[in-house]
């Protein structure tokens, strides 16, 4: 099972704990402390939160009648988490997305990215969802959401609840075009992370002071979504 800690930020000191041990070799305290530059006390506080995150684990060293040592290691998510900075990447792939001129690929690539981001989120809730209400799932999403630097909070139009997002999660990846590929990949990760479709009701892009994502009713037509249908030619 996830750890609770993993979805949240990394502290920055943790950070560079973790980039102190990606050579893979196990390393104890004191190795700790002569690279990081802290005390013992700050080396042990830091590794006790990355042990309960599953980001490193741990060896125990017998050497003699003396006290048993330890020495650390990144886990394979460990390894993951202390690697380099992925938004460039990001940036050069969604771009490259973009400008393919085949749009069935690219809008097939977009809804598989989508759904792909959408299962990742209803992994952390997906033991409950059959007693969670629809509104318990989406305050669930957007504390997630939240806890990634997404800022969201849950509102209410008439008897539904509406994800509302004041700032775009991917400011530099956000296509303001007519296609508006971003919006229709946020809309599609949102409807497979709450298990029920939702339709972005209200945009930034057409002036409205945040992105509200609001649950498609049996009586709502597609037509309600800020989201352009592309065309396939």
């Amino acid at each position: 099972m996830t750890s609770k800690a993993t979805s949240q930020e990394l502290r920055s000191v943790d950070r560079e704990l973790l980039a102190a041990m990606r050579s893979g070799e196990t390393l104890g305290v004191g190795e700790l402390t002569q690279q990081l530059g802290v005390t013992a006390t700050a080396v042990r506080q830091r590794i006790e939160r990355l042990l309960e995150s599953g980001l490193i684990d741990r060896e125990k060293v017998v050497a003699g009648r003396g006290r048993p040592t330890y020495r650390y290691r990144l886990t394979v998510t460990g390894h993951r988490k202390s690697g380099a900075n992925s938004a460039d990447l990001a940036d050069a792939m969604w771009r490259e997305i973009l400008a393919l001129e085949d749009k069935s690929v690219r809008n097939q690539l977009v809804s598989s990215i989508a759904t792909r981001l959408g299962r990742q989120f209803a992994l952390h809730f997906e033991s409950s969802q059959s007693t969670d209400t629809f509104e318990d799932r989406m305050q669930k999403l957007s504390e997630m959401m939240s806890a990634r630097q997404m800022v969201t909070e849950v509102s209410h139009a008439g008897e539904l609840p509406v994800l509302d997002i004041g700032v775009c999660p991917f400011p530099t990846l956000t296509d303001t075009s007519d296609d508006r590929a971003m919006c229709r990949l946020e809309e599609q990760m949102i409807s497979e992370a709450l298990g029920q479709p939702v339709h972005l009701s209200s945009c930034r892009l057409d002036g409205d002071k945040c992105c509200q994502f609001s649950a498609v009713t049996s009586g709502a037509k597609a037509t309600e979504s800020r989201v352009p249908i592309p065309s396939e030619n």
